[in-house]
């Protein structure tokens, strides 16, 4: 098999010659110690060798003041939510003392126009240096719950969703807006060459979800369902993912469409590969079940393979094996990275 046939199989729950596997995104400084350890000069020679069956394609946005589209609004109207590195959901957006939904929009906000800031040749080429045979995924990102947090300020926005859910809706349905415009503009530009896009929220803490289920239906669910929808009509699959102990949402990321389910945190609540195959495995795919908390980062190498043993055997298909966090980060020692791909890969 070859990746694309591995990723498709995996999708389906068909067998596989051996799981399919994804390093994730890893951070800079992450990536710079793998590719030193591999002796390799980029992260694209990396994955070509150690046996990633993914290339992941970041949206090409590039504003006056951003260069990342999950950092496209800048929500204090001063520029400075740009910085991905150290941005918050948590400080007061520029919407925080609205009322109401006249407050919003006599605020006048500058909402972008991704056709302006995106540029249709330059998905087509990223696209077209994918490695031939590799599964190719954009990393669409599009979260627009996270999104509407930021622009009031995660605590007044939350408050909000119970007492002004209008208001709230109002600056949602504009941030779906631009995901959905952006998307079309990045599958028509690559359309027969994308398997996948990554999309999602992060919507669960280490113990349950952030929100109550109700609230998860009403205000993260229908934007996903229209993002899913869009890239189901141009034959693209689509990675949902969500950080932490997401349980009591699946079912209504697998009813919004969701092909496959990112990334089976391993320490939090409710998510234990074994519980999920038991209650999903029939009606979705995952991907993820390497800690990144404790065992990566503090595990032997010997940990690692022993973890991907038991999820080869609880899942001898329908799982893509990867860390359990997208954004691999620097405290990870490469020989374990190394040794979930080296366990992966093995054809038993």
């Amino acid at each position: 098999m070859n990746s694309i046939e591995r990723f498709y199989a995996t999708l389906n729950r068909e067998p596989v010659d051996r799981p399919a596997c994804w390093l994730g995104d890893p951070t800079p400084a992450a990536a710079e110690k793998l590719c030193a350890y591999y002796g390799v000069k980029d992260i694209d020679e990396l994955k070509k060798i150690c046996g990633d069956d993914f290339y992941a394609v970041e949206i090409p946005y590039h504003s006056p003041t951003c260069n990342a589209i999950f950092a496209a609004f800048d929500w204090y109207r001063n520029g400075s939510n740009v910085d991905v590195e150290h941005r918050t959901l948590t400080a007061d957006g520029c919407f925080c003392d609205c009322e109401d939904v006249e407050d919003a929009e006599a605020l006048d906000f500058p909402w972008p126009d991704p056709e302006k800031y995106i540029d249709p040749a330059l998905c087509r080429k990223l696209v077209d240096e994918a490695p031939e045979g590799k599964t190719v995924l954009g990393m669409m990102w599009a979260c627009h719950f996270q999104d509407t947090c930021a622009a009031f300020g995660m605590q007044t926005a939350l408050m909000n969703m119970v007492s002004e859910p209008e208001l709230v809706h109002y600056v949602d349905d504009h941030i779906v807006a631009f995901y959905l415009k952006a998307l079309k503009i990045f599958l028509e530009a690559t359309k027969g060459k994308v398997h996948a896009i990554l999309i999602g929220d992060d919507i669960g803490g280490q113990n349950s979800l952030m929100i109550s289920p109700k609230l998860v239906a009403e205000f993260v669910i229908p934007g996903a369902k229209k993002l899913i929808e869009l890239a189901h009509s141009y034959g693209v699959k689509v990675i949902y993912h969500s950080c932490g102990a997401i349980a009591d949402a699946i079912d209504q990321i697998i009813e919004a469409g969701a092909d496959i389910i990112h990334p089976i945190q391993a320490l939090a609540a409710g998510m234990q590969p074994e519980i999920l195959k038991e209650k999903f495995a029939d009606q979705v795919s995952f991907c993820g079940g390497v800690d990144t908390q404790e065992l990566l980062p503090n595990g032997t190498p010997d940990d690692v393979r022993a973890k991907v043993r038991e999820l080869r055997t609880i899942f001898p298909t329908g799982l893509i094996i990867s860390p359990s966090h997208e954004a691999l980060q620097s405290d990870v020692p490469p020989e374990n990275i190394k040794a979930m791909f080296d366990e992966t890969n093995m054809v038993y």
